[in-house]
């Protein structure tokens, strides 16, 4: 950071001023002092910017005294004075006790509360962070909690301590009193005495006095993680910075001043500390008054002498550009240029407010040019550097993610990281150049090569290799010969990683040369690429910035006090090969107040640099006329030089606007300018010559060009070679109309408007129409087409298209949809359907194509991404590409379809790309998938079959019966399809029962289609029978389940017509059951013992005789048989079952018929109140 003394308002009566405090939210600046004197001021700051004025925005822009208002109240010396920003309230205290409270009315401050306690002098006062309550000491210790509308809280008398300051915690449930004692106490809101804050490193500092309790309240946000936000000042000049009161570790610092305040600005990030400290001045040691700038982790910045005989207080101006001291009757402001951690390059600003967030500390990547940002996260920013088209970061890393502690990132414009190096070297210093890295440590510097888009082949050896260096070692290069020769990679050389006693300051490279500088002012040489000592140079100054020409031949050196010199490389020149500059010249050249410098990228003997806030170019050691200016350097080229006012970035980072960014112009392109406006182009000619510039030389030319002096042009073009200027030139020559001239020099020199205008004038609307197609502006195509004949119908379509590609470059695809169609470009249109998700229109368009359009597979493409399979197979059809066509429905699960494309083309592998499928489904467990494959590809056999095999798998699994049953009469029904699709084919259904048409397994499945579903429906149907106590139906049921022993368990069988005949007092049928149970070979001895007993407490008790016997006639050969037969015993006719009670049926005339599965129920009143067929479940319609 650099600091200079930048204004100073005296006060009358040279009144001694003890305090000074400033207003953050509205800037009004409060000072006290001797006799009474309290006054508010207010100083008009453009800090914040304003959309005016850039040059002269922010430290740069005029500050005028716009308020300054005594306040009268006090009689002694007023020695304390604090702000309630909150409430706009201002508190002043005087050497007698009395405090007043003043408010802001209309623009001016009155009185509006008065204490006078009268027994002691007041040493501190705070307000709370929210402005509710203010807390006030006394010397004799009393302290007094108040609110802000003046009620008194709590009051407390501390015995035996004498206090001398006190701070709110940020929190505001803590208070931290200071003594003057040097000891620190807690205390909460309340008045409850916590602890006494333990110190033991400290101890010298007791009985020294604090004169300052600064605590920052975080509410702009902490530089780091864990930054000390407690500052203790004492008198002796020790400051103690703590994270909290329970810190174990807080860095001590000795400042070497006798202490009189200290104060952090407004986003924690500096501490400012006044007293005065003895120096060395012209061989005496004396008293300065001085200011003092620290890190929260204690890292000294900046010293800044103060004129004066004592500094007793500084304030900090919200932004913390500018700080405010009390120095004995007058107040002296201080601007501030901080260090910011920023770069520029292919007109992109990387900055970082260096606030740490929850993702870490953002960077954002702000492309000046399209005014677009990228953010990039990191944990901790460190250092940051550009060149060319990248930026290297070096940033700490998380440890609990990677082993090495940092790490370098190469990105590019929009922050995407394009390589990437680990180690655990700190780089503090950075530099870049095209495809090399350099970053150094206090110790040591490493140089690695980078991977770049560009350079990623060049250098083969070199790339991505890198190398660690002492800054005490001499590399004289044999090493890198050494290591580039060494394919194994077998050779290397120690890293000597010891503290040298003259630690590394600063660093810079270009592509021939590296300088490291040190804090004893000594600048080592480099050659690049191999690295080797060349030379070292040594200054008598502190090192702070280095940075070199664009031909390394000369370094600006800038030093810790701002003090500008030169050192030049080119020892071999001859001494007026540079505007005539000796080396004497270079010796003795210097300039003071110097705080950025930046040589022209295009020009040795440019260099601009910033003097506090004016900007002065420098030709070799002349500085031209300085120009008012506060922003930063980001480039300077072609004689421009390009400020971007990161004060007002920092402070407006959400609001980045482009005139944040200011272009300035050297003197000589200004005074090319006004030339060529007031005198001519041979005198500009002459001043050119003078001073020879490839950006004065085209700027000649465009105004000879605008007067249609070619020859000048001509001579210009050729001394900045501008080729196609040149050509342009020639071709000129050969127009002999001067309006034709003009309009052409206009549109050359981007004059657009003016050149159409021209062309207009001349009735050649044809040269416009031609120069707007030229620009891609064809919305003015357009409107010149319409305005008269301009063009053909083509030429029309034509711009219509190209207004329809601009719409769809910005996915603006309703607008690009309306041109296309006056365009008439089907192609582009379909893609207009296809992002709007129009399908129907999308489909449409296949009819306006012709047969073997190639569009015609990409609409297929489309349609058949969204699912539309036949509008997609359509579309292909149309096209050609049966195949297609039939992939489509294949990957689109239309299996039906691609069976009917494949038997309507007469394409034979259907069928085994079919089974293959349905294969890979099997292999991998999908079942259920390939049955739908199946149904889907009208191969209900084969799913029947699946189905089949997946109802044996349930039964033998012990699922639940009615899931078996539903299962198989799914299969059956698949089978009755099956049977219904061959007469179509193969000339009816008696050729599937005959058995015609299909395998054996086939002709049996077909024959058997519902065996399968009526054993478990009767099975189902004698459980429910049981259960309801309808034994005789249940054992009729059960005696029927006999026919299924192939499909159902035959014990599962006569269990249950055991138990039915038993309860039915059918013990005949019992015994039998009993019978059958006793001789299965599939159950177990001990299970057979048991049915046997069973059978014996049955039998015992019952005789094996059935209670009843009824009996039907056989409608056949009328013979009397029992109603529960199934077969006739005379005829051998069979009886088929009715669904519904599981009966016989003896007469078929009455019996109604399912039209689905063809299965029987007694008669049709029984079906009367039932929906659905019990077996298949299909629907019951009634006539």
């Amino acid at each position: 950071m650099f600091v200079y003394l930048s204004k100073k308002i005296s006060i009358p009566n040279n009144y001694r001023l003890n305090c000074i405090a400033w207003n953050q939210k509205d800037g009004y600046i409060a000072v006290g002092g001797e006799d009474g004197l309290l006054k508010v001021l207010r100083v008009d700051s453009n800090v914040s910017g304003s959309h005016s004025g850039g040059k002269s925005r922010g430290l740069a822009a005029a500050s005028n005294l716009s308020m300054n208002q005594p306040l009268e109240g006090h009689n002694g010396h007023v020695q304390v004075v604090t702000w309630n920003e909150e409430h706009q309230k201002l508190t002043s205290s005087d050497q007698n006790g009395v405090i007043i409270v003043w408010m802001l009315y209309k623009g001016s401050w009155y009185e509006e509360m008065i204490n006078n306690r009268n027994k002691s002098v007041v040493r501190g006062m705070a307000w709370s962070c929210d402005g509710q309550k203010i807390c006030i000491v006394y010397e004799d210790g009393a302290v007094i909690v108040g609110s802000v509308d003046g009620n008194r809280i709590w009051g407390k008398e501390l015995k035996n301590v004498s206090l001398s300051a006190v701070q709110w915690s940020p929190d505001g449930k803590f208070l931290l009193f200071g003594l003057k004692s040097g000891e620190l106490h807690l205390y909460n809101n309340q008045g409850t005495f916590l602890m006494k804050l333990n110190i033991p490193s400290l101890n010298t500092s007791l009985h020294q006095t604090i004169v300052a309790l600064q605590w920052y309240d975080g509410r702009n946000g902490y530089v780091a993680m864990d930054c000390p936000t407690l500052a203790i000042c004492y008198r002796n000049g020790r400051i103690l910075l703590m994270r909290d009161t329970s810190d174990d570790n807080p860095v001590m610092m000795e400042t070497g001043l006798t202490a009189s305040w200290c104060d952090w600005n407004s986003c924690g990030s500096v501490l400012a500390v006044t007293g005065m400290m003895p120096l060395l001045t012209n061989g005496e040691t004396k008293d300065m008054n001085v200011i003092q700038f620290y890190t929260p982790f204690g890292e000294h910045m900046r010293t800044l002498k103060i004129p004066g005989r004592e500094v007793t207080c500084c304030t900090w101006e919200k932004g913390s550009l500018r700080v405010a001291l009390s120095v004995d009757s007058h107040i002296y402001f201080a601007n501030i240029r901080l260090d910011y951690k920023w770069t520029y390059f292919s007109n992109t600003v990387v900055f970082t407010n260096e606030k740490v967030g929850k993702d870490g500390t953002c960077v954002t990547f702000w492309n000046t040019s399209s005014n677009t940002c990228c953010t990039k996260y990191v944990r901790s920013l460190i250092s940051i550097a550009s060149c060319g088209e990248h930026c290297v970061l070096s940033v700490r890393n998380d440890p609990a993610q990677v082993t090495e502690q940092f790490a370098l990132l190469v990105c590019n414009t929009i922050a995407t990281p394009i390589d990437s190096k680990f180690l655990d070297l700190e780089p503090l210093y950075l530099t870049i150049t095209a495809n090399m890295v350099v970053a150094a440590s206090k110790n040591n510097f490493l140089v690695w090569n980078f991977r770049a888009p560009r350079n990623s082949t060049l250098h083969p050896s070199r790339m991505r290799k890198y190398k660690i260096y002492h800054v005490d070692e001499t590399p004289t290069g044999v090493t890198e010969v050494i290591q580039d020769l060494d394919k194994d990679g077998s050779f290397e050389t120690p890293i000597s990683t010891k503290a040298t006693m003259d630690p590394i300051c600063c660093v810079y490279a270009t592509d021939k040369v590296l300088l490291v500088g040190r804090d004893s002012g000594m600048i080592q040489r480099y050659s690049l690429p191999q690295i080797t000592l060349v030379n070292r140079y040594n200054t008598a100054c502190r090192l702070h910035r280095l940075a070199i020409n664009c031909d390394s031949t000369r370094v600006s050196i800038l030093d810790a006090n701002g003090i500008l010199t030169m050192l030049d490389l080119d020892s071999q020149k001859a001494p007026d090969s540079r505007d005539t500059d000796t080396s004497e010249d270079i010796t003795k050249f210097e300039r003071k107040d110097v705080w950025a410098m930046c040589w022209a990228r295009d020009n040795p003997s440019l260099l601009a640099i910033m003097e506090k806030t004016r900007m002065y170019v420098l030709r070799g050691l002349d500085p031209e006329e300085p120009i008012a200016c506060s922003g930063y350097i980001c480039s300077f080229q072609d004689l421009e030089i390009r400020c971007v006012l990161l004060d007002d970035l920092m402070l407006m980072s959400d609001d980045m606007r482009k005139d944040l960014i200011v272009d300035l112009e050297v003197k000589s392109l200004r005074d090319t300018r006004e030339l060529l406006a007031k005198v001519g182009l041979k005198e500009t000619n002459n001043f050119i010559q003078d001073n020879p510039h490839p950006r004065l030389w085209r700027l000649l030319a465009e105004s000879a060009l605008t007067k249609l002096d070619l020859e000048t042009a001509e001579n210009a073009m050729v001394r900045c070679t501008d080729y196609l200027g040149i050509q342009f030139i020639k071709r000129l020559q050969n127009v002999h109309n001067d309006q034709l001239k003009k309009a052409e020099v206009a549109a050359f020199l981007g004059n657009y408007d003016e050149a159409e205008k021209l062309y207009l004038d001349m009735d050649r609307r044809d040269l416009a129409v031609a120069l707007r197609q030229k620009l891609g502006d064809y919305f003015r195509v357009v409107q010149l087409m319409k305005m008269g004949i301009g063009g053909s119908d083509k030429q029309m379509e034509h711009a219509y298209n190209k207004i329809g590609d601009h719409f769809a470059e910005r996915q603006n695809w309703e607008n690009a949809k309306e041109y296309y169609e006056k365009g008439r470009n089907l192609e582009r249109l379909i893609q207009c359907y296809y992002k709007l998700e129009d399908f129907v229109q999308l489909a449409a368009t296949v009819d306006q194509l012709p047969d073997k359009s190639p569009i015609l597979k990409t609409v297929a493409r489309m349609l058949a991404s969204v699912g539309m399979c036949p509008q997609a197979v359509a579309a292909y059809i149309k096209y050609g590409d049966v195949k297609l066509a039939v992939d489509t429905c294949v990957r689109l699960n239309h299996w039906d379809q691609a069976v009917d494309l494949a038997k309507t083309y007469k394409m034979a592998q259907i069928g085994e790309l079919l089974s293959k499928y349905a294969n890979h489904l099997l292999s991998n467990g999908k079942r259920l998938q390939a049955i739908e494959l199946y149904k889907k590809a009208n191969y209900n056999l084969e799913a029947a079959k699946l189905l089949l095999r997946l109802a044996e798998e349930q039964a033998r699994s012990k699922s639940h019966p009615l899931r078996v049953k539903k299962i198989y009469v799914l299969a059956a029904l698949l089978i009755e399809d099956h049977i219904n699709s061959v007469p179509a084919i193969k000339g009816g259904r008696s050729n599937v029962v005959m058995g015609l048409s299909e395998s054996n397994e086939d002709t049996r499945i077909i024959e058997n289609a519902w065996r399968g579903a009526e054993a478990y429906h009767f099975l189902l149907l004698a459980h429910r029978q049981l259960y309801d106590g309808s034994f005789d139906a249940a054992m009729k049921t059960a005696l029927r389940l006999r026919d299924y022993e192939d499909i159902l368990e035959v014990e599962d069988i006569y269990c249950l017509l055991a138990l039915s005949s038993a309860v039915n007092h059918a013990f005949a049928t019992c015994s039998k059951a009993f019978i059958k149970l006793e001789g299965l070979e599939t159950i177990s001895e001990a299970k057979k013992e048991e049915y046997e007993e069973l059978a014996v407490d049955i039998f015992t008790k019952h005789t094996p005789k059935d209670s009843r016997n009824n009996k039907a006639e056989c409608v056949n050969c009328e013979t009397l048989v029992p109603d529960w037969c199934i077969t006739c015993p005379n005829c051998s006719t069979r009886f088929p079952a009715c669904i519904v009670s599981g009966k016989p049926l003896m007469d078929l005339s009455i019996a109604w018929i399912c039209t689905v599965c063809r299965h029987h129920v007694a008669t049709e009143r029984d079906v009367v109140n039932i929906n659905a067929c019990p077996l298949c479940h299909s629907t019951v319609t009634y006539m």
